[in-house]
């Protein structure tokens, strides 16, 4: 079961990926915070900046998976 969790679950972000995800989570943070977004915006844009710091954090999309895209530097051997 192991050995099958970590082939579904294949590192498939880029370092410059995952910055730019944790950018844009803290900037919808600090909007929510400063009261610039508010109601169902503001739901909205913080399930998406906690995906953000989630895949983030993982360093695997799932929708990255589906289209087939990888932004991870392949290792060399």
């Amino acid at each position: 079961m192991l050995i099958l969790k970590k082939e579904i679950m294949k590192k498939n972000m880029g370092s410059a990926d995952k910055l730019i995800r944790v950018l844009i989570a803290v900037v919808i943070a600090v909007l929510y915070y400063l009261g610039k977004i508010e109601g169902t915006l503001a739901i909205v844009l913080m399930a998406f900046a906690i995906i953000f710091l989630l895949t983030s954090l993982v360093s695997f999309c799932p929708l990255y998976t589906i289209f087939g895209i990888n932004t991870c530097k392949k290792e060399s051997k």
